[in-house]
Order: structure tokens, then C-alpha cells, then sequence
């Protein structure tokens, strides 16, 4: 497929292939921002709790991912990585030149997403589960037919759930291993935090609303604040004060190197995957 005229921004229509919780996350960051009205928003599903998932917002809801592929602009695929080709097959008889396609799917390189779908007008994002809560940490890398106006668009686009990086696509299995996975890294230390309160006679409740604002808290001064996160250590950790004696204790248990370990296992992981 040659490339075509730009997608303009003003009036492109935005299709989901796949009705997950992905893509209705996708879908109401672009109307919540306003960046789309939801009249320009589409997908398919028969089952009752998608589709009203997607209606409740005023997005479009058709019965077959054929009815999809031909009313959009844009076509996100947002479905499990072991049935992308399947799906990329069926829809690749009505694509048009003129469509940006995108993926979503964890491990699923560009030159086999470009092989399935004849079109080489693709980009492949690599987002994370906090897209749901509108704080997506998303990655994305070009198919040698999408163009600077196209990566504009998309980093628009998923620059309504979060923040965007652009990377090259050998770095994404890294990319998963890091931001992929590790919320479920932060989640087990907000646990053990809340579990060290209680452990120190706070209640369970107060614990965890505890230990989840101050990750969260720590987390914004890490992105605003403008300093390095071991300068932001050294000023709460006075001389010979409480929290350098937790830091020793963090220090000893080989915390920082056991996280550098979890981000390397993941990344490996990642890479045995896509080869598969």
C-alpha cells in the first residue's frame, strides 16, 4: 500500500478491534480530554456488558469487526497477542492504503503485524495497566509507512490516558519489563508497606490509605520536582533520624538490586515470548 494523505486530526474516525477494558480505557480518555466526540468513536461486541461499556459514553457499537474496519480512520487492535494474526487476516481484504493501523499487543513485532494486515502504515504502542485511572505509561515505534503526522496523532491519542515516550522497537522488550510489568511491582510494595503499618499497631484501613498516597506522592515529586530521585532520599533522610535506619534496613535486603533483578527477569522473559 502507498502512502496516503495525512489523517486529519478534526475529523479521522477511531475504530477498536477488541472491546476490552484497554480500549474503553483508550476510548473515554480521548472523549474525557476532548480529544473526540464519542460520535467518532466505534467497535463491535455482542456481549451485553462491553457494549454498554462503550454506549454509556456515546461510542458507536457494531455487531462485527467487518462494519469497524470499514467506518474508521484509524483502527486500534486491541486483542489477545495469540489471535492478532488471525484478526489482522480476516480484516486485511477491506483495509484501505489511507488507514493508520495500530497495535496494542504485548509481544507482536511490527514486521509480522505489517506481514498480516498487507499494510505497512502501522504503529505498535506498548501502554500499561494504569490507563485505566488516565496514568498510562505508553511507548511508541513506526512501521516504515507511518509518518511524523501519524506518530503525532497517536501520541495524542494515548496522551489522553497518560504520557508517551517514542522509542526504537528493539527496546520494547525492556520497555515491558520495566513499565509492562512493573506496576506489579508497586503493588507488592504498597502491600508490604501497609503490611509493615499494621506490623507497627496502625489499622489495616489507615495503613494501606497511608502507604498508597505517599507511592503516589513520592511518585509526583519523582516526575515534578526537577531533582534526581536519590536527591529527593537524601532530603527526607536526616543524620541518624528514622528514615535512614530504614533505608540501611532496605540497603541490606538488597532492595534496589532485587528490583533491578525483577525489570531484567521480566525483560528476558518478554524477549523468550515474542520469539514464540
Amino acid at each position: 500500500m502507498a502512502n496516503a494523505l495525512p489523517i486529519p486530526t478534526d475529523t479521522y474516525k477511531l475504530g477498536f478491534i477488541g472491546a476490552g477494558k484497554l480500549a474503553e480505557s483508550i476510548a473515554r480518555g480521548a472523549v474525557k480530554s476532548g480529544l473526540l466526540p464519542p460520535s467518532r468513536i466505534r467497535t463491535a461486541h455482542t456481549g451485553p456488558a462491553r457494549r454498554t461499556a462503550f454506549e454509556s459514553f456515546g461510542a458507536t457499537v457494531y455487531d462485527h469487526n467487518k462494519q469497524v474496519v470499514e467506518d474508521s480512520d484509524v483502527i486500534i487492535f486491541s486483542v489477545k497477542p495469540q489471535i492478532v494474526k488471525e484478526v489482522l487476516s480476516q480484516a486485511k481484504p477491506i483495509l484501505t492504503k489511507k488507514q493508520l493501523l495500530v497495535s496494542v499487543a504485548a509481544g507482536v513485532k511490527l514486521k509480522d503485524l505489517q506481514e498480516w494486515a498487507g499494510s505497512n502504515k502501522f504503529i505498535r504502542v506498548m501502554p500499561n495497566t494504569p490507563a485505566a485511572v488516565g496514568e498510562a505509561a505508553s511507548v511508541i515505534t513506526l512501521g516504515s509507512g507511518a509518518t511524523k503526522e501519524d506518530a503525532e496523532l497517536i501520541s495524542s491519542l494515548f496522551g489522553a490516558i497518560g504520557k508517551v515516550w517514542k522509542a526504537d522497537e528493539k527496546l520494547f522488550d525492556a520497555v515491558t519489563g520495566l513499565s509492562g510489568s512493573g506496576p506489579a511491582y508497586i503493588y507488592l510494595a504498597i502491600e508490604a508497606l501497609a503490611d509493615g503499618g499494621v506490623a507497627a499497631g496502625l489499622p489495616r484501613d489507615l495503613a494501606l490509605g497511608l502507604a498508597s498516597q505517599t507511592v503516589l506522592g513520592a511518585a509526583s515529586m519523582a516526575t515534578n520536582a526537577g531533582k534526581h530521585p536519590g536527591q529527593l532520599k537524601d532530603d527526607v533522610t536526616s543524620p541518624g533520624g528514622t528514615t535512614i535506619a530504614g533505608v540501611h534496613e532496605l540497603e541490606k535486603a538488597g532492595f534496589r538490586g532485587t528490583l533491578m533483578n525483577a525489570v531484567v527477569a521480566a525483560t528476558k522473559r518478554s524477549r523468550e515470548l515474542s520469539q514464540n
